[in-house]
């Protein structure tokens, strides 16, 4: 798959869910384009603006400002056309005609399914980075918009908690994680949370109310329990939760889901650093000549696997991290 030729046009488009950093990694993927010598495009709405041909030439212009700005500027949307052969093919033929030979697609396991396919059916160098919230992707320790989405988790459990004590409550704290616990585990272990709910583990319903009802036996003012979505709608949770609690209990707890507030805001220190790290050595590999990878970072080093590495190995949650949180949930 492999050849000689120079990467001196390259695109890049944000696919899936967006992630605070989608808009650093563009900007950091653009000057390091320009650093490199290439001409740089734009492609709005993912994999449907590749095959709708809305692409465009990005500048220094386009990318000024947006640093410290959530979301895409790019857009993201959802693709069926791009399931089909014939999707695939109309979206190569679009960046052949812009003369671009090299393609970053930022997003997550899905958007990389996609990558791979171009690269494998069309020849398009792919670099797959690593942008969304749920930090389920294997080949690095971060992705682009986890750090974020965890402070904007804390935040809301340091407000929750406030009213929790006030009223002597229990609140079942709903987190985004359909399929990963890291935002569940980690608010959990930084938030000083009572419970902890995640998909890898599933719960014991009846060892969690008996200590909820311990805790307030022993003067416990509140409880704050983290459950990441994959596990249960935390109103389901609640409801299996009160024939293990007092009446008094019962009647003070409470639900929280944050919803979608969870990938807004402007990135963190560590999300814009990430970001701009991986956007940098993704233009790096194009210039190398590289293609049908994704980069990342492990133990902060910068590493490079196939990107199919994305779904043949699945990302595990420390069992290490795991015990700790529960420890200090007790």
């Amino acid at each position: 798959m492999e050849d000689s030729l120079e990467i001196k046009t390259i695109a890049v488009l944000t696919s899936g869910g967006d992630s605070p950093g989608m808009n650093v990694a563009i900007r950091a993927v653009c000057k390091a384009a320009f650093a490199f010598g290439m001409s740089v495009y734009g492609v709005r709405r993912g994999y449907q603006g590749l095959i709708n041909n809305d692409i465009f030439r990005l500048t220094s212009k386009e990318v000024g400002g947006i640093i410290d700005r959530g979301g895409t500027f790019l857009l993201s949307a959802r693709c069926e056309d791009f399931r089909n052969v014939e999707g695939r093919a109309k979206a190569a033929e679009n960046l052949k005609a812009h003369g671009i030979q090299g393609l970053i697609v930022i997003g997550g396991d899905g958007s990389y399914r996609g990558a791979d396919m171009l690269y494998k059916e069309h020849g398009i160098k792919v670099i797959g980075l690593p942008g969304t919230i749920d930090n389920d992707i294997s080949g690095t320790d971060f992705t682009i918009g986890f750090d974020t989405a965890l402070n904007t988790i804390l935040d809301a459990v340091s407000k929750i908690r406030d009213t929790a004590t006030s009223h002597e409550r229990t609140y079942i704290i709903e987190v985004m994680g359909r399929d990963a616990g890291y935002l569940a585990l980690y608010a959990c272990m930084a938030g000083g949370g009572d419970g902890l709910l995640i998909p890898e583990r599933g719960y014991n319903i009846e060892e969690m109310g008996a200590h909820i009802a311990q805790r307030f036996e022993n003067g416990k003012l509140h409880d704050i329990v983290i459950c990441a979505e994959g596990v249960a709608p935390a109103e389901k949770v609640a409801e299996e939760l009160k024939p293990y609690l007092t009446k008094k209990e019962q009647n003070e707890m409470r639900v929280t889901i944050l919803g979608h507030v969870q990938r807004g805001g402007a990135p963190t220190a560590m999300d814009r650093i990430l970001a701009s790290k991986l956007g940098y050595y993704a233009v790096e590999m194009l210039a190398e000549n590289q293609g049908g990878i994704m980069v990342g970072v492990e133990s902060n080093k910068l590493v490079t696997y196939p990107i199919s590495h994305a779904w043949k190995y699945k990302k595990h949650i420390s069992e290490k991290d795991f015990e700790i949180t529960m420890a200090l949930a007790k």
